[in-house]
């Protein structure tokens, strides 16, 4: 069975692959996740997960490594994380009744075979109209200063939404699951046969 590697330091990301109950170690790529000049949000998370999961390739040979990036996209601009409560609450602000779009790039290197995939998935979140007072509660209950978007989906940010519409809503947090046991099944390693028990 193959030795899977999570290119990430993203506790969100450790917490959806241990769904799967594959044993897996992860690692942190350590990358320079600037955007490169005139590039458009696919190519970004595309060129992104690929370098995370890439960097860790030859630390792991044998292994199946996982590299993920993502990314929101409002009025057609990149959102980064927002850092300050001030900015986060700005953002909601901007946000309210309006779409924002989070693209998820997933890449899977198979260091043996010395081959790779890699995708994005698109994900939806259509915010309901939100006053100032919920705005300003939210940012300071939740601190979600290190998440694009402003909020996480993990905790009170779903009373944030209308609706959300997309294939996995694994793509929202950060890895999108479904293509990527899609993957994992391809190369050899099923993760509803190989899961540990329990």
């Amino acid at each position: 069975m193959p030795a899977l590697v999570l290119a990430s330091s993203s506790p969100w990301r450790r917490d959806l692959l241990s769904r799967l109950s594959l044993p897996f170690t992860w690692d942190s790529p350590d990358i320079d996740e600037t955007p490169l000049q005139g590039e458009s949000p696919a190519a970004l998370v595309h060129r992104l997960a690929l370098a995370k999961a890439e960097r860790l390739a030859d630390r792991y040979p044998d292994h199946l490594i996982i590299g993920s990036d993502q990314v929101a996209v409002f009025d057609d601009q990149i959102l980064g994380k927002p850092h300050t409560e001030e900015r986060a609450r700005a953002n909601l602000s901007a946000f309210s009744g309006h779409r924002v779009s989070f693209l998820t790039g997933l890449a899977l290197i198979d260091t043996a075979r010395s081959s790779h995939r890699v995708s994005h998935e698109r994900y939806d979140v259509v915010f309901r109209m939100l006053s100032e007072a919920e705005i300003a509660t939210y940012v300071a209950r939740e601190k979600p200063l290190d998440s694009a978007g402003s909020f996480r989906l993990e905790g009170l940010g779903i009373t944030l939404f209308e609706r959300l519409e997309g294939d996995d809503p694994n793509t929202l947090i950060g890895l999108p699951l479904i293509r990527l046991c899609q993957w994992l099944r391809e190369a050899g390693l099923d993760p509803l046969l190989s899961a540990h028990p329990g």
